[in-house]
């Protein structure tokens, strides 16, 4: 009588080892339900470095931002591995390219993982990948934006991408996602504008900004005036479209926007580093 392991026996052995599920119960079969040979028979397709390196910093790798066809729908994915000598390889760049596609049309990071890669699952193949490359190989960062009109940004080196998401699609939208994404990239913002930061933010920056005015003597009376031009400020600097335009100093993002075309506005990013 052929042996069938149990759901909970393929369960242990895919969380001690990383092996894909169907893989783990193909072992254990094979090993008549003993795991140490189930775990040896995994180990020599290379599929148990996922597990012996789960401990192990997966920091460095390529950053990938990629739109679909109509510019509409975007997705930006982190490929993570542990050396820059991996992270620049070729067959690598291409792996986190071929991803970055899939994620457009995943809605989250565990769906794009069970997507199906030429036959296998996303999550086997990194599985596999990490057999092949000797490295841990996961995806670390997934972002998904959708809009009107996207424009995406991937910095040199493929180590921060940006999505910028355009009210229309009008004549120079694409030229315009395009440079507000490198300043998305470059500057870094924490929000679109005042409205999207979040109050938990606004009150430690007011409760930082009142201490500091307490501090050096200001009357009580005049803080509450002085902390409004603290908070414009603040939301200038670390704002997307009250910003500075990185390649035009004298107008905000908002006003580059305009330029463009008067109706144009920006209505989302994503933004992802190393």
């Amino acid at each position: 009588m052929s042996y069938t392991p149990a759901a909970a026996d393929v369960a242990k052995l895919r969380n001690q080892t990383g092996a894909g599920m169907m893989d783990c119960k193909k072992a254990l079969v094979e090993a008549e339900g003993d795991f140490e040979k189930a775990v040896d028979i995994l180990r020599k397709k290379g599929q148990k470095v996922a597990a012996n390196r789960a401990d192990r910093e997966s920091t460095e790798g390529a950053v990938i931002a990629r739109v679909n066809e109509d510019n509409t729908l975007g997705a930006i994915i982190s490929l993570n591995c542990e050396t820059d000598f991996v992270g620049k390889n070729e067959a690598f760049i291409e792996l986190a390219y071929e991803l970055a596609e899939m994620a457009i049309f995943a809605a989250t990071k565990e769906e794009l993982l069970a997507t199906d890669f030429h036959g296998i699952t996303v999550a086997e193949k990194l599985i596999e990948q990490t057999g092949v490359i000797g490295e841990k190989i996961e995806i670390g960062a997934f972002e998904r934006i959708e809009g009107p009109f996207l424009g995406a940004y991937i910095h040199a080196g493929n180590k921060i991408a940006a999505i910028t998401a355009l009210s229309a699609n009008v004549e120079g939208a694409s030229e315009a996602a395009k440079a507000v994404s490198m300043q998305v990239a470059a500057m870094n913002p924490i929000a679109l504008d005042e409205t999207a930061v979040s109050q938990a933010t606004i009150d430690k920056e007011l409760e930082i900004e009142r201490e500091l005015l307490t501090k050096e003597g200001k009357p009580e009376n005049i803080i509450d005036n002085i902390l409004k031009g603290k908070m414009q400020r603040f939301y200038k600097d670390n704002t997307l479209v009250h910003q500075s335009f990185i390649k035009d100093g004298s107008m905000s993002v908002a006003d580059y926007v305009k330029s463009v075309n008067a109706d144009l506005k920006v209505t989302g990013f994503v933004r992802v580093s190393l």
